[in-house]
């Protein structure tokens, strides 16, 4: 569970039952700072006269808030629409793209008008019926640390539990999913965990769950009935690679439960990187190990003007093989979506 080191309360934003509840929760904490603003002026009020000091103050730092315009960003291929319930993540994961799409806002922010996001969401399955839409929790974020004092994604997984044409997925990296365990689902809510190995995650997963705590997680929304996916991301290529990702692989397994209502989901993703997301770590992350020699990788264009630092062809045709048949042998009741 998050617990920010400074809590910002957009106008108007105690008007509703989450903010409210967010407020008691925390006020009179020692050592809390809690600000009313009477503007929406955000970044004054977190510390840092560089991108360093600024990314580590906004990583501790909430942010509540009121959604105010309602047309949702699109969300392809994983989902129709993004769902704006929470933007920014407590992690510090040195490779994330969020330090290039959000590096000028790290902190976490709440959107408490959650009937507001809903009614839309209900007016675009509406207007794609008969299809059933989909919509996408954690685009850009990852809400579950502050699910506990929220209930935020509780309240929208039984919205979609009530729904016929909806349905609502979302990935996280964290483990407190305990209040989500009773939400009336009917199968409409898929929660996803990113997972890798240990070394990857001690050494570029700051601030996150140990992968003992997200597969023990996984298990319990297994048990509760939900669809369950794993994403494994980013791959990196290391010696004894194959070693770790397979012993993940094989412990991951004798956790889950034998008798799942649903397939579960695999999408393996390799590790990749822009030059702006590595000039941003870099400067983020000055001591980071991360494997970004330029000379090392292979340049591809990318669809929307710019290119990515990626893995050989060989390498990747190595993953994608190595992937493959591990999750086939070590899994029974699976699909694997994708492996790029």
């Amino acid at each position: 569970m998050f617990i920010p080191k400074r809590i910002i309360f957009e106008k108007t934003s105690l008007d509703y039952e989450i903010g409210k509840n967010i407020y008691n929760k925390f006020k009179g904490k020692e050592g809390m700072e809690i600000i009313n603003l009477s503007s929406n002026k955000i970044k004054q009020h977190i510390p840092g006269d560089n991108l360093y000091d600024f990314y580590r103050e906004g990583k501790n730092t909430l942010v509540v808030g009121v959604k105010r315009g309602f047309k949702f960003q699109s969300c392809k291929p994983s989902a129709h629409y993004q769902l704006p319930l929470v933007s920014g993540c407590i992690g510090q994961c040195e490779y994330c793209y969020l330090n290039t799409n959000l590096g000028d806002k790290p902190y976490m922010k709440v959107n408490v008008n959650i009937g507001d996001i809903l009614d839309q969401a209900q007016k675009y399955i509406n207007e794609r019926l008969p299809e059933t839409t989909i919509f996408e929790g954690s685009a850009t974020s990852d809400p579950v640390p502050v699910e506990p004092y929220t209930n935020i994604l509780k309240k929208t997984i039984e919205f979609f539990g009530s729904s016929n044409k909806g349905r609502f997925r979302f990935v996280t990296k964290f483990n407190d999913v305990d209040t989500l365990l009773d939400a009336e689902h009917n199968g409409n809510t898929e929660i996803r965990f990113t997972i890798n190995t240990d070394k990857v995650i001690s050494e570029y997963e700051n601030r996150t769950a140990p992968i003992n705590k997200r597969i023990e997680a996984s298990v319990k929304v297994a048990g509760a009935g939900y669809k369950v996916g794993y994403i494994i991301a980013p791959v990196f290529i290391y010696e004894g690679w194959k070693e770790d990702y397979r012993n993940m692989l094989i412990e991951l397994n004798s956790k889950m439960p034998e008798d799942l209502d649903y397939p579960v989901t695999f999408e393996v993703i390799s590790h990749r990187y822009t030059t702006r997301a590595k000039n941003v770590i870099l400067e983020v992350f000055p001591e980071t190990t991360l494997p970004m020699v330029d000379e090392e990788r292979k340049y591809k264009y990318g669809q929307f003007g710019y290119g990515k630092f990626i893995y050989s062809k060989e390498q990747l045709e190595d993953m994608k093989a190595f992937f493959t048949t591990e999750i086939e042998d070590i899994f029974k009741n699976k699909t694997i979506l994708y492996i790029i």
